[in-house]
Formats: C-alpha cells, structure tokens, sequence
C-alpha cells in the first residue's frame, strides 16, 4: 500500500465515525391538522407499515403475514401539536428497533372510535397521506407524519334487483343511548317488478367476520335458490359492529342484537318487500361467524324460522374452542398441557397461526379483533364496562368464572339441555357443513355436535366434507344444493299464500 493511499484512509476514519455518533433511532414524529378535528383528541393513534406500496388509504390488518403495527393511547391531543410514536410505544409483531430495514409506505392513522370494528377503515377516522421510505430503525432518525385526511363512507350503488335498506332500531338506540341502525342488502326475485301482487319466502344471509350487507350483489350474482325453480327474496345481513361480529346473538356488550332483528327489523323487511311473513318460507343461513349466528338464529327462535344452512360454523361447542377445551382445569389459550404452543390456523398440515401472536396483535389494535369478537358476545360486562375477559393477555390462563358464563352460548349445550321442548321445533330444519381441514380447526366442535345430536335422535344433517377447509368448502356446487334443500323444504311444508 502506498503512503498516500494510507493517508486518505487515515482522514476518511474520523467521518466515518462522526456519522456513526450523530445518527439517531428511527421514530415517527405526528401531528394532526384541524381539519379532520377543531377539538382535542383522545384515543389511540396508529403507525403503520407496508412493505407494498399504498396509494391512498390504509390497508386492512392481516392476519398472515404480519407487517409492523406501532399504537399510543393519548388524551386531549391538540391540533398541530407533535406526537411521537417511538420504541416504547405498543407495538406487534415487533418493536420499532427490531423492523428489519428495508423500504415501507408508512401512515399514521387516528381511531375516533365512531362505531367500526376496524380502525384503519372505519369512516370518520383520520389519516396521514401514505409516504414510503427507506428506512434503518438504528439510525434514519424522525419521519414527520400530518395527519390530514378522513376515510370516507363507503358507497353502495343499488341495481334493479339489488337494494339496500337502513332502519332505526328502538331496541339497539336504548341500549347503547345513541341512535342505531339495521342494515341489510336485499336481492329482488327476478318477477318482483313483473308480480306486484306476488308474495315470496325470504333467505336471510349472515356474512362472516369483517363482512356486510354491500355483499349482496354477490348473492345477486348466485342466484342459488332459483335453481331449484322457486324464486326467494335473498337478504344479506350486516353483523357488524365496534366490537366486531355481533352474531345477532343479544348480549351484555353488544345490546339485543337477536331481538332487534327478530321484532323489528324482519317484519319491516318483509313488509316493505312482500316476504311471505311465515315461519315456513322464512330461511338463514351463514358462514363461518355467519355460520355460528344462522345456527343460533335457528335455535333461539325455532318458530321464527323454517331451516337453517350453516357452513363452516364458528366453534358450536366450547369443549374444542378451535382446539382449547375452556371449561378444562387449568386451561390455557396460548399453551396445551405440556407447554406447547396452541396453534390457531392452518393449510394443510402447516401451522400458519398461533394464538398468542394472534391475541397480541389484537391487543394493539384495541377493539373489533375476532378473538375480542367472541368475549363481546359471549363474556358478561366487566367492572370497567369492557367484555370480561377470557384469558389473561400476557399468560393466555383461561379465567374459570368467565368460562362458565360462555355456556350460556354454548349450542351444544343449550341443544342437549333443552331438547325436550326444542325437538319437535327443530325436526327437518338442521343443516351443517364443515371441511374436515378447516383452516382455523372449526371441525372438531362440528364434530362433537354431530355426536351430540345423533345421541339426541335429532334428524339433523351435520355433515363433514373430506378435503376443505375454511376458504373452499363453500363451493358452486355446495351452495346449488343447499338452494335445492332450501326450495324442497319450502315445498314441503309452507302455507303458500297464508299470511
């Protein structure tokens, strides 16, 4: 080496290291402008990041392949104020440090908690227009974020058979001690227009989590039932709300959910579209938590509705709550018996989610998560006005007390303990469909319920279908037949024309 190149190394060493000193943490530094708040904000602000690049408004969380997630509950924040959301904010499924480096589109997202189950889409909510950047945790330094947009509602475009209706509900607005609505999406026979005088059954659809009544051009689309020759009024329910799915199941946090659609909103529908109005000509039908609450619907009030068509229900028995038997000593969310970590979701035979993670993700996020879903419906309400809570965040133990009050909504259970009186009620109406490789392990409850009915001498159908899961058991064909069991049913047992 020559002297002169040692001498320009010798001079180069000194900037090296003072840039190595001057370089600072990566941390996100907030405002918000007064034009999506005059007034102080309290709540929990969002950090997100993407790996894909965002264009406009934020993605919906994942539930596979997790991206960095970063959350600060803060209190009478002021407009143009900074905030910063840094390596001790909450954090999933890593801390700020530990992003690996690498370029991400990254908002900032403000929750005002107006009623959706999801923050990062719920209208009203504010947001930070997306940028995406380079970034080094160990030393980019603050990335200024304003926040400065509102997500807008959504818009549902109505068609000739399509339509959509919103209904005040008494029973939910004196609960919650605020207005509330019903919603729903409503796909016209294709005689509706032709037959004013013509009256129909009606099939009332649940979605699954996270989803809602503007589905309804999809079932437009199917048409299943009109395979059968007999053309239905088709109705797509929305189950959402601040908590998640209520499952149209009445309950301490989510209000009378069951009664409102039961007393209220079912005789307007019916009325408004010329429904049949009679127990026999009136069907539901769901997947998935969509599933579980056309299930329930049917077992609660066994004289409101003619049979029921449940897919891929949400656990229908709590001894194999996806896999936790919750009544069991000493059970545990996250871990089995010998310490192992539970899993949660799978693709075959590949594990593809755990429950802790899962339950840690929902945790940052703060409300409207699936597991929380679930102890919105069926936990009673807390001291402190939140759904008591099942398990224990940090350990996953399963908290006995609040165990026993999920028996409550246990259909197995409420089955066995009540068959006497729902026998009768419920001859000719059962149908369930489960894959037996259900992604999130729904198939073992299907299956103690199978047992537990065929015990009973129901002569409910509970079938399970080799080879599906979650996500394709619900195909073309399956749904052609369960239009046909529906039409046959109908055939067999409505008063046509009796009002």
């Amino acid at each position: 080496m020559s002297c002169r190149v040692s001498l320009v190394l010798v001079f180069l060493l000194p900037v090296v290291a003072s840039a190595q000193e001057n370089a600072t943490p990566l941390e996100f530094q907030l405002a918000f402008s007064d034009k999506v708040a005059k007034v102080p904000f309290t709540g929990r602000v969002f950090v997100m990041l993407s790996a894909a690049e965002i264009k406009d408004l934020p993605q919906k969380p994942k539930w596979f392949n997790n991206e960095p997630l970063f959350a600060r509950d803060v209190k009478d924040w002021i407009p143009g104020q900074p905030l910063v959301i840094g390596n001790a904010s909450l954090s999933f499924p890593m801390p700020l440090s530990k992003v690996k480096p690498g370029t991400y589109s990254i908002q900032a997202i403000m929750d005002f908690d107006l009623g959706s189950a999801n923050c990062t889409a719920g209208p009203g909510n504010a947001y930070s227009k997306p940028v995406r950047l380079k970034i080094d945790p160990a030393k980019t330094g603050p990335i200024k974020l304003v926040i400065d947009q509102v997500i807008p509602q959504a818009t549902v475009k109505e068609a000739e058979q399509v339509k959509f209706m919103e209904m005040p509900s008494k029973l939910l607005s004196a609960f919650h001690r605020k207005p509330m609505s019903l919603r729903a999406g409503v796909v016209l026979p294709k005689s509706f227009a032709a037959s004013p005088e013509k009256r129909y059954p009606v099939v009332y659809e649940i979605p699954g989590f996270g989803g809602n009544h503007t589905m309804a051009h999809n079932a437009a689309a199917r048409q299943a039932s009109d395979v059968a020759g007999i053309e239905m009024i088709h109705v797509v329910l929305d189950p959402g709300c601040r908590l998640g799915h209520h499952v149209f199941a009445d309950s301490e946090n989510n209000g009378p959910c069951g009664q409102a659609l039961i007393a209220e909103f079912i005789p307007h529908i019916e009325k408004t579209f010329r429904g049949l109005g009679i127990p026999s000509s009136r069907f539901v039908t769901g997947h998935s938590s969509g599933g579980w609450s056309s299930l329930w619907l049917q077992v609660v009030y066994p004289d409101v509705f003619g049979g029921v068509w449940s897919t891929a229900p949400d656990s229908v028995d709590f001894r194999d709550f996806q896999k936790v038997d919750i009544y069991a000593a000493n059970a545990n969310l996250f871990t089995d018996e010998k310490g192992v970590q539970r899993p949660l979701a799978r693709k075959k035979d590949k594990v593809t989610l755990h429950y802790k993670p899962f339950s840690d993700m929902e945790a940052v996020f703060g409300h409207g998560g699936q597991l929380g879903s679930f102890e919105a419906v069926f936990s009673p309400r807390g001291p402190d006005g939140r759904p008591r809570l099942l398990w224990d965040r940090a350990t996953g133990k399963i908290d006995p007390q609040t165990a026993r009050t999920w028996q409550r909504y246990d259909i197995r259970l409420m089955l066995e303990q009540n068959w006497k009186t729902l026998a009768p009620k419920l001859a000719g109406k059962l149908h369930v469909y489960m894959g037996d490789e259900d992604t999130f392990y729904l198939d073992g409850a299907t299956r103690l319920l199978k047992e537990s009915l065929a015990k009973l001498g129901s002569d409910a159908k509970v079938e399970i279908f080799p080879g599906r899961d979650h996500g394709n058991l619900l195909t073309k064909e399956l749904r052609q037949r369960i239009g046909r069991e529906m039409a046959d049913r109908y055939r067999k047992v409505a008063r046509i024309g009796t009002p």
